[in-house]
């Protein structure tokens, strides 16, 4: 094992304390009961051009007539003679149809119309009123699959429980012409369980208290020109499944994705780059306007390519923060040829000012209104949470007012895994290679503020080399072949600062109505923030203790002098560069270069003006000066390979020492000087305002000596003259008579 493994191992125990000390778990974004992956045998299914084995359509001819009257003719006239057919032996409502689904491979066909189920919506009664289940944070009561089959309306309004290779798909023009309306009375408008191999295509689902088309534990599925919008939290929603297909999908208005293939199969796990297939395919859809256009805890194996996801507040996101999940930690997705822009969204005033704590229906989601439901940094266009292994290629990513790619780490007790050895399993080998960033689809420039945001943790994370703005300002590279990184770094733990950024903004909580106040996620701006007020508290404790420091001990050195004005404007600037809009530019690098110049010359020249040098005060002095420099330099040209914690946290730790020990020094007692001890010993006393100076160590002279006579008396700061025969050295030792220099007492 190599020291810095060693070094990884033993400070595993201490991050893992820290962050059970410093974070609190968050809520669970989607709570279901315990799940497994499909054994993968299945496969995406095929769709059936034939004739339907039941229809479903409304009473209403005129209704129906009117709606069909602008398709064109071929399909104008099927509608037709379906709605014949449907009116001798179809069904009003889907659920009928699905409960009369009696065989593999059947097809239900949905005339246009609006659907809104009426006899699902009442709320349950008897036994199914009864049921004992646990209840989520979002407070719905977490089912067992036979409890979903025995009261399938308690949350669904359609439920297709265990139904095998069932297809449904609408009959219209396009997916509008047929709605299937929750009018948010349940919590899933569909609900598909261990229903293997389901097809639906389109048609509109929409306004659920949860999700708009809920896909569970599916061992093949295909969601095909489908519209989701309006809902508390996800237009789709797939989970624990395996060869699944999304295509030519919409979805908007939702305060969680459009798009969410959470817990798809972990099929790589283990595996590095190659792989043999992907679990889900997400191709041909648009998802706008919602928190953010394609989310998915422990989204794992997903290829998601050629869609577009634009004018959310975060283009798309994947993470390993909710427990609950199975395949945790996230990996292996494949992001390529998406167009990403413009995510630049903000729906926290909704949550602020009250209107997300109305019932669903007195929102006003169909009029814009978003209710984000988990902490979502705006203006973002890829956020990674904790993933591993994903690959992000020839997109256009552009116009975002924060960054295109955000990347932070995830430790592993946020899922509810406690084990030391995990705590450290995310944020590695992530590719970001070959993207258009900055630049739209036809060569328009349309930057970015930054092109990317990172926490520094983790290894084997590489970026594109014509990366623009960055923070930090220098990043590991990718080579041409995944793998390949050049500038890498294995941090174990994330930037101090960045650290405290991510804690603060996850505490948002939209059921408590908390906006973290100090987060700019949230609309904190200046001072408000937490990063500046980090910044301006260092700079105060650092400018308040380093100018005590000069005034007593270097006040004449003009050297020292110099360096503590740089020290000072380093300080100014390392609050100027806090701000959002220099984090990322050289404004930051520059202040650790001066503060680390002053830490290094005042270290200098206190070594050469103590007595004996002090060494151990000096040297944690220089120390300092090194490290921030070293920081510096870690930012800005290359990270520092072989370390486990950054300069920063180096400097942060050392630091803290650095302060409390030149309190305790400078803070001192000076004895008054006695008035008839001559000016040496004032003159001392004022310069080094203590006696740990040089001058204070000089010896005052007894008042009641006799003159010194003879060339040793007039030449006082040359040799002694020699003495006569017989006769004591004139020198700065205690004459009889007089009493011997005051016990040193300075730094230690």
């Amino acid at each position: 094992m190599s020291w810095t493994r060693k070094v990884r191992t033993a400070l595993l125990p201490l991050v893992a304390l820290g962050a059970l000390l410093l974070t609190a778990a968050p809520a669970a974004a989607h709570e279901e009961r315990p799940v497994e992956f499909p054994d993968g045998t299945g496969s995406v299914p095929a769709y059936r051009d034939e004739e339907p084995d039941l229809l479903v359509c409304k009473p209403d001819r005129a209704d129906f007539e009117a709606r069909v009257a602008d398709f064109p003719t071929a399909l104008r006239e099927r509608n037709l003679r379906l709605y014949e057919r449907c009116r001798d032996r179809g069904y009003e409502h889907l659920q009928e149809a699905v409960d009369a689904a009696d065989a593999s491979g059947m097809t239900i066909a949905i005339l246009p119309g609006v659907y809104l189920e009426e006899p699902s919506r009442p709320q349950p009664t008897g036994a199914c009123a009864r049921l004992k289940a646990p209840r989520s944070d979002f407070g719905y009561q977490i089912l067992s699959y036979a409890q979903q089959e025995r009261c399938p309306h308690n949350q669904n309004l359609v439920a297709i429980m265990g139904k095998r290779d069932l297809q449904i798909e609408g009959t219209g023009a396009d997916r509008g012409d047929v709605v299937i309306d929750g009018q948010y009375r349940k919590l899933n408008v569909i609900r598909a369980d261990s229903a293997d191999g389901v097809y639906f295509r389109n048609f509109t689902a929409q306004r659920s208290t949860f999700n708009s088309l809920y896909v569970l534990a599916a061992d093949g599925f295909v969601i095909d020109d489908v519209l989701t919008r309006w809902n508390d939290e996800y237009g789709f929603l797939t989970f624990a499944s395996d060869h699944g297909l999304y295509r030519d999908c919409e979805s908007y208005g939702n305060g969680d994705s459009g798009i969410y293939p959470g817990s798809a199969s972990d099929i790589n796990d283990g595996r590095g780059y190659d792989v043999p297939r992907y679990a889900i395919e997400i191709t041909g859809c648009r998802s706008h306007h919602n928190m953010v256009g394609y989310s998915g805890t422990a989204g794992d194996s997903v290829w998601v390519h050629d869609n577009e996801f634009d004018h959310n507040m975060g283009g798309a996101s994947m993470d390993s923060a909710f427990p609950g999940h199975p395949g945790l930690p996230q990996n292996h997705a494949k992001f390529e040829r998406n167009l990403i822009h413009d995510n630049n969204q903000n729906y926290y005033p909704y949550v602020a000012d009250g209107t997300c704590a109305k019932p669903p229906a007195e929102r006003g989601y169909e009029q814009g209104v978003v209710c984000p439901q988990i902490s979502m940094p705006p203006g973002t266009g890829i956020i990674t949470a904790g993933g591993n292994w994903n690959i992000y290629q020839d997109n256009w990513i552009y116009g975002h007012q924060r960054t295109a790619f955000y990347l932070n780490a995830v430790p592993a007790f946020i899922r509810g895994e406690g084990s030391p050895g995990k705590q450290l399993d995310t944020s590695h080998h992530n590719r970001y290679a070959g993207n258009h960033l900055g630049v739209d689809r036809a060569g328009n420039e349309r930057p970015n503020k930054t092109d990317v945001w990172w926490d520094g943790q983790g290894e084997g994370n590489c970026w594109q080399g014509d990366a623009g703005a960055s923070n930090p300002r220098t990043l590991p590279e990718c080579g041409s072949r995944p793998g390949d990184v050049s500038g890498g770094s294995d941090r174990i733990v994330g930037e101090p600062v960045k650290l405290a950024q991510l804690l603060v903004c996850a505490e948002y909580d939209v059921q408590a109505r908390k906006l973290p106040a100090g987060c700019d996620w949230y609309g904190a701006r200046g001072i408000e923030r937490i990063e500046v007020q980090i910044a301006l508290a260092v700079a105060v404790v650092l400018g308040l203790v380093g100018g005590v420091l000069w005034w007593r001990l270097l006040r004449r050195d003009a050297v020292a002098g110099g360096a503590a004005v740089a020290g000072a404007a380093g300080l100014v600037l390392d609050v100027v560069g806090a701000a959002g809009s220099y984090a990322h530019t050289w404004v930051p690098v520059v202040a650790l270069v001066l503060t680390g110049a002053w830490w290094t010359a005042t270290g200098l020249r206190l070594r050469a003006r103590l007595a004996g040098g002090r060494p151990g005060f000096t040297g944690v002095t220089m120390a300092m000066g090194v490290l921030t420099l070293l920081d510096a330099f870690d930012k800005s040209v290359l990270l520092i390979p072989w370390i486990p914690l950054s300069p920063a946290w180096l400097r942060t730790l050392l630091g803290l020492v650095w302060v409390i020990w030149t309190v305790i020094a400078v803070a001192r007692r000076v004895p008054a000087p006695d008035p008839a001890a001559g000016p040496a010993v004032e003159e001392a006393a004022e310069e080094a305002g203590g006696p740990g100076s040089e001058r204070a160590k000089e010896p005052a002279a007894h008042p009641h000596a006799a003159p010194e006579t003879g060339p040793a008396a007039g030449n006082a700061t040359g040799p002694a003259a020699d003495p006569e025969p017989g006769r004591p050295a004139a020198g700065p030792g205690p004459r009889p008579g007089t009493a011997g220099p005051a016990p040193e007492a300075g730094l230690a």
